[in-house]
């Protein structure tokens, strides 16, 4: 079954700015994978179905297991932030679905290349939720060894964590390996160069790459018809390879719809395009403040598509979980809470003049200048208090 997004795209504008907003090119909002309704109803799909057919109670309970703590610890995330104890934090909240559903559908032999805001799929991965932390504090530039987890370190720069996984690709498939890899992007990465020529090299070599696109409808303040007058999962077509929009709220449509996409890869079919469509319910980080841009209704008109209440709604109509197992969940997610908290208060402060080192192999003489002004800078404050 198909549905068609109904949210609404009316951008608040700060006063006296004067925009024409961008007109939709036809068919802007084209169908979409979809399992599982917002009202929490099974729906049948003649092309899906399979790829989550013996899936069990036990195992629907644990991906909305996984939802529900990686939206807790995604809200600590950002608490912490605003206590002063990380420096910035990309939530994502909204997107739980997209990234558990894609998470689970890989194998372990698989690799993934993320951006910055996948923590749930580096939860499906085995990636403690602390050592995320680290890095958006100050303290390292990124807690795990991906190679443990087949799990590259958070990439900050737009974009370019799709040529890497398309190189890794082209390796593992000359190595004759039966395992995949999968990149994720946002819709705002969709316009990059980067991503352009991944896409390029991915199909002209036929990598065994899946591109997980998470269209949460905004980068950063621009939405997305003014990235792009055709829907972003059909830009595939261009490049030679398929591409499909899922419903990015629907665990079980990105779970099968990822796991279709990676057996294709794994066969040596070459590279697929995923396009979760879903929404960002938060700021972009914690230094956005998205009221600036889009307006309240748009974000309510999501609300009613949450992923979460979905599939408990389905849960409990099904008769798969009880109260029991809700409860006992609720009491594991403020653990996990107090946890983490524990685990960032813990960390030591970032080194401040540790951003000087290593710019230079040598050294040079502008750092030089600025590690001064900035130690000069720093000693002021120390003054002021003494004159307290």
């Amino acid at each position: 079954m198909t549905v068609e997004s109904t949210a609404a795209r009316k951008p608040r504008r700060s006063a006296g700015t004067k925009r024409t907003a961008a007109k939709k090119p036809p068919g802007a909002q084209p169908d979409l994978v979809q399992l599982l309704t917002p009202e929490g109803k099974r729906v049948k799909n003649g092309e899906y179905d399979a790829y989550v057919a013996d899936i069990t109670p036990e195992e629907l309970r644990g991906l909305y297991r996984d939802m529900v703590l990686t939206r807790r610890f995604d809200a600590e995330a950002t608490s912490l932030q605003r206590q002063g104890e990380l420096g910035l934090w990309a939530s994502l909240l909204g997107q739980e679905a997209a990234q558990i559903g894609s998470g689970r559908a890989t194998r372990e032999d698989d690799y993934v290349f993320p951006t910055y805001r996948e923590h749930g799929v580096a939860w499906c991965r085995g990636v403690d939720p602390a050592n995320l932390l680290g890095m958006f504090r100050g303290v390292n530039n990124g807690g795990w060894d991906p190679n443990s987890n087949n799990f590259h370190l958070y990439t900050i720069v737009i974009g370019s964590q799709t040529l890497h996984a398309t190189g890794y690709a082209m390796g593992i498939a000359k190595d004759g390996a039966d395992s995949a890899v999968i990149a994720y992007f946002g819709d705002g990465a969709s316009s990059q160069g980067d991503v352009a020529e991944s896409f390029t090299f991915s199909a002209v070599y036929n990598a065994p790459v899946v591109f997980f696109c998470q269209n949460n409808q905004w980068a950063i303040s621009e939405p997305t018809e003014r990235q792009t007058r055709v829907p972003l999962y059909q830009r595939a077509q261009g490049y030679g390879f398929p591409g499909v929009r899922v419903d990015g709220n629907d665990v079980l449509a990105c779970l099968a719809v990822t796991k279709w996409a990676l057996e294709r890869a794994r066969r040596g079919e070459g590279p697929t395009l995923v396009e979760a469509f879903t929404y960002r319910m938060g700021a972009h980080t914690t230094s956005d403040d998205p009221t600036k841009y889009r307006a309240d209704e748009e974000r309510e008109a999501w609300e009613v598509k949450d992923p979460i209440l979905r599939l408990r709604t389905y849960l409990e109509a099904s008769n798969h979980a009880d109260e029991g197992f809700f409860a006992e969940l609720e009491a594991e997610s403020e653990a996990l809470g107090k946890r983490v908290r524990e685990v960032v208060r813990a960390m030591p402060d970032p080194d401040r003049f540790a951003i000087f080192e290593n710019a230079y192999a040598d050294g040079h003489a502008l750092v030089d200048e600025e590690r001064a002004q900035f130690a000069a800078y720093q000693a002021s404050f120390a003054d002021e208090g003494e004159g307290k």
